[in-house]
């Protein structure tokens, strides 16, 4: 009895000891933290994409904290987040022009043929590690959805009879996981545009006109009429692949219709007015059937007392 008395008296002071020593060092290695670390983590939403660039949303708190939102986007809660942020610490923030991911890929099934067959992991990383891909283009979308699967808001889908990823821009945060995750670089994070009209380079292929119109009918084949038509500057050839700056874009689609492949892609912009060739040519008046007037009453009178002569 004596034995168990002592033993529980052991573990009782023992325990005692143990719970000062670790109040001590708590206290002398705590870290004092700002409470509007809280408040800013309790503004954000939630997601923890990493789309900021940070960690997630308590180090984006924290960095907004510490260094301002100056520097800082929330992509998943936009400027009216970051218009709550900056108001709980007393700053000011410019608005950013909303973005969403586009696919710089025209290389459906129907035009670009598979010429192997891939059995293994069914990753894009896996394929990309391994060769350029089943098709002939090196550049091209693999197919196998790890933007897919990198997405948190359920905004790509792989379309499987064209074999590539299609992007809901009303679910896309543009937080840019997916871009992360293409090894092939075919996402990129462009301005929606107003009423969300956008044009693009469908296309990432880089090898020269021949070569890459054979791998994929739908390739940028580097013949700069795009360039030549855009009286912006917007758009630049290097590398035998043409390339359109969105800040400088104005939306013409000159070059939309220049491109002799198809590789330009627009979106939500209004039908083509139809071309004037496509009307029915007016008859010149020449041509023109010659309209007979009806006799007057006088002449017919005329006619009537003039007797014919017969012969």
């Amino acid at each position: 009895m004596n034995t168990i008395i002592f033993t529980i008296a052991t573990l009782a002071i023992l325990g005692l000891l143990l719970a000062i020593v670790l109040y001590i060092v708590a206290q002398k290695f705590k870290v004092e933290e700002d409470p509007r670390i809280d408040t800013v983590e309790s503004l954000m939403p939630g997601a923890n994409c990493g789309g900021c660039g940070k960690a997630g949303c308590r180090a984006f708190a924290e960095a907004a904290v510490k260094e301002g939102v100056g520097s800082l986007f929330c992509p998943v809660g936009g400027n009216a987040v970051m218009q709550k942020v900056a108001e709980a610490l007393g700053q000011t923030v410019e608005e950013k022009a909303p973005q969403v991911a586009v696919l710089r890929c025209s290389g459906s099934c129907d035009k670009r043929k598979k010429t192997s067959v891939y059995e293994g992991i069914s990753t894009c990383a896996s394929v990309a590690a391994l060769y350029g891909g089943e098709t002939d283009c090196a550049f091209g979308c693999l197919g196998k959805g790890d933007c897919e699967a990198a997405c948190q808001f359920g905004a790509i889908k792989v379309n499987p009879e064209t074999g590539l990823p299609e992007v809901d821009e009303e679910k896309c945060t543009a937080c840019g996981a997916c871009v992360k995750a293409c090894p092939k670089q075919l996402l990129e994070l462009r301005n929606k545009g107003p009423k969300g009209r956008r044009i693009w380079v469908a296309c990432r292929n880089k090898d020269k006109g021949a070569p890459a119109r054979k791998a994929c009918l739908a390739a940028c084949i580097g013949c700069g009429k795009c360039a030549k038509e855009c009286a912006f500057g917007a758009i630049t050839v290097e590398n035998n692949l043409a390339y359109i700056d969105f800040t400088k874009c104005r939306m013409c689609r000159k070059c939309v219709a220049a491109c002799p492949t198809g590789a330009i892609h627009e979106v939500n912009f209004p039908p083509r007015p139809a071309a004037a060739a496509a009307t029915k040519p007016v008859a010149p008046a020449a041509q023109a059937a010659p309209v007979q007037k009806p006799a007057s009453p006088v002449a017919e009178e005329v006619k009537k007392e003039i007797p014919v002569q017969k012969q």
